[in-house]
């Protein structure tokens, strides 16, 4: 029973952060042009600089508060940040110059623990056997949340563009007091550690992958997966503009499509394939999904087509939860939360490179000194970037004793 309601409590606070995040997407691209009365290629610029501020303060933190959740528990690191979060974006929804956006960011990345705390927790109640289907339940969540949170925020925002932020703040202040009231430690005294301030710092921590040398080449490929991945958040809606003229209600309807497949592979598909394939199967075929969608993205001429394709890309959430199963069966319970904050701190990395690489790409391909105009120029980078790891996740799984956990 604990471990149902600590799967709920982790699901809801996922959830609810994706709701506030994707509730903002759609706005972004003309609130920025309002705010800081640019252009929106200079928008797209500007948001991959948002991105990476964002990116540089998680990389900085995202250990040192992973570390801390294994020496007192997930409870008090998953508030404190929900209740940053919360912040955040009632400063950003009063923002009236481009700074107090770029401060916002800069205070979520600092407490950025939601996600990297959220699967150590899922890590603390799972047993091998069930790990990936509930590493899984973060993908329902998540798809749950781009159903609700970009439609929301289309819709909201073509009415006002400050108040997407303002709804995003109240989820955060609810979600915090939900959690302080109703969440249940999940780490137990006997697996905790005392803190360490070398392990925490975020080279100290990616340091201690030499204990597990297996995982340094698998953990790469997912670093340039990440880097690949990150053409929704920071390219779809400036890619969906330019190309197709769409409006903020088209951006936010075709995200929570790809909110509603994703539930449908995640809260379906992967409970069932997973048992049957096992997480290596699913991880190649997931991976290979996405590749196939950002080419079909790229050269897809309709607004039909790239619906079709946001529904193949969805078969990539497949990849996710495998490769974190596979990794999480790599290593011991005392070091889960280690571990997810070393993911954290590579997921951070690809965040200050892939926005930066991808915004630029776009830009440059879209302006009027470009040699061609290739507005799905960022997608061909991701489709490159992730073949590439496909090759890496090939070679290095298969040198794992144990990928899949079993006894």
């Amino acid at each position: 029973m604990h471990t149902k309601h600590a799967l709920t409590f982790v699901t809801i606070t996922v959830f609810l952060d994706t709701v506030g995040f994707g509730i903002i997407v759609p706005i972004l691209p003309e609130f920025l042009v309002l705010i800081g009365n640019i252009s929106l290629s200079e928008a797209s610029a500007i948001s991959g600089y948002l991105i990476f501020s964002y990116a540089v303060t998680n990389f900085l933190f995202a250990p040192l508060l992973g570390n801390l959740s294994d020496a007192h528990g997930r409870k008090p690191l998953l508030v404190l940040s929900l209740f940053v979060y919360g912040a955040a974006y009632l400063l950003s929804g009063f923002a009236t110059a481009l700074w107090m956006l770029f401060l916002g960011r800069l205070l979520t990345g600092i407490t950025s623990a939601t996600y990297a705390i959220a699967n150590a927790l899922i890590a603390d109640v799972s047993t091998p056997e069930n790990k990936a289907q509930n590493f899984g339940l973060m993908g329902v969540a998540f798809g749950l949340g781009f159903i609700v949170g970009p439609a929301l925020g289309g819709i909201i925002g073509a009415w006002d563009l400050r108040a997407p932020f303002f709804i995003a703040a109240g989820l955060a202040f609810a979600n915090t007091l939900y959690g302080l009231l109703f969440f249940r430690e999940t780490l137990a005294p006997e697996n905790r550690r005392p803190f360490d301030l070398k392990r925490a710092s975020p080279w100290g921590s990616l340091s201690q992958l030499r204990k597990y040398p297996l995982l340094i080449g698998l953990i790469f490929a997912v670093f340039l997966n990440n880097i690949g991945h990150h053409i929704w958040p920071a390219n779809w809606n400036f890619y969906t503009i330019e190309k197709f003229a769409w409006t903020p209600i088209d951006v936010g309807l075709s995200m929570a499509f790809v909110g509603v497949m994703s539930v449908a592979v995640q809260g379906g598909l992967l409970r069932i394939v997973i048992p049957k394939f096992g997480p290596v199967r699913c991880a190649y075929f997931g991976v290979s999904a996405t590749i196939a969608a950002y080419v079909g993205v790229a050269t897809a001429g309709s607004a039909w087509a790239l619906y079709f394709w946001c529904g193949v890309s969805s078969l990539g959430g497949l990849a996710g939860p495998s490769i974190n199963s596979i990794l999480s069966n790599q290593v011991a319970a005392d070091s889960q939360g280690e571990l997810q904050g070393i993911m954290a701190s590579v997921s951070s990395v690809a965040m200050i490179i892939g926005p930066l690489l991808l915004t630029q790409t776009f830009s440059y391909f879209t302006s009027a000194s470009a040699p061609i105009y290739l507005p799905g120029s960022a997608f061909w980078v991701s489709a490159m970037l992730t073949a590439l790891a496909l090759i890496i996740f090939y070679q290095q799984i298969r040198r794992l004793p144990n990928p899949a956990g079993t006894a």
